[in-house]
């Protein structure tokens, strides 16, 4: 009999796919970051507890061009510092990916809120233009002139904060208790230029970045990096304390209730 695909995968199968996501090569990014200081009300106003605001209410872009082996992908992430347990970093809140294959890890592994989107990273000469959009909005975008090289960064470890759930099948709640994760990165930074220009945050009732509005522009940065990534659950969250904010992950907050009609297929 011919091989059924959607049957089990051999031990071997499965240890062979873990030696080759853990053997991949150095996979390096173009984009621009841009940093700016906001509303201090607006920054707490998005952190689900325990997550708590740093001593500057910032916000952080990010929007690149990724050199995947085989096809290009367009990743982006709009995020507010925030602080656990001694431990600074960044919450984002909307990450959009152009393929389906860079959601599936980050939304069920990690708990990213990774959404499909456009991602756009251009230049033409010293002008750079990029942008995220969803649904027809371009709700961020950051424009600006390459007005020169700056010295590379030594190599950094930063912190992303992700909520990890699944809600409940009936609605009510979440199957199984929210985790919160800490997920690190080392960077290395091998290109490193200044831009000066803008950040035009557009209303979108999808994407409402809008809410958290530049106060004062910290810097825009062109940028050539590279990173790994490692995740760990360091808590059990409340789950009553979180659900206000489950409404973040979702375009409709309706939406996951949303299942086929009863007898469907």
């Amino acid at each position: 009999m011919a091989r059924v695909r959607y049957g089990a995968r051999t031990e071997a199968e499965i240890a062979a796919a873990r030696t080759a996501s853990a053997k991949l090569p150095d996979i390096w990014s173009t984009g621009v970051v841009a940093l700016w200081e906001s509303d201090p009300d607006a920054v707490a106003a998005v952190l689900p507890p325990p997550l708590k605001p740093t001593g500057q209410p910032l916000v952080r872009v990010n929007i690149s061009k990724v050199q995947l082996p085989g096809y290009p992908l367009g990743a982006g992430s709009f995020a507010v510092a925030a602080a656990h347990d001694g431990v600074e970093g960044w919450y984002p809140l909307v990450m959009p990916m152009t393929h389906e294959r860079a959601l599936t890890g980050g939304r069920e592994v990690f708990g990213e809120p990774k959404k499909l989107g456009e991602v756009v990273v251009e230049r033409e000469g010293l002008v750079v233009r990029a942008t995220l959009a969803r649904h027809g909005i371009a709700f961020v975008e950051v424009r600006g002139a390459v007005t020169g090289r700056l010295p590379l960064p030594e190599p950094s470890r930063k912190t992303d904060f992700y909520f990890k759930f699944l809600p409940a099948v009936d609605g009510s709640g979440f199957d199984t208790e929210p985790v919160l994760v800490h997920c690190v990165r080392h960077e290395k930074v091998r290109r490193l230029e200044r831009v000066t220009g803008d950040v035009v945050l557009r209303e979108s009732m999808y994407d409402p970045v809008a809410d958290l509005p530049v106060r004062r522009l910290v810097e825009i940065t062109l940028g050539e990096k590279t990173s790994d990534q490692r995740g760990k659950v360091v808590e059990r969250v409340d789950a009553q304390a979180l659900l206000p904010y489950v409404h973040q992950r979702y375009d409709d907050p309706r939406q996951i209730l949303d299942g086929p009609p009863e007898g469907s297929v």
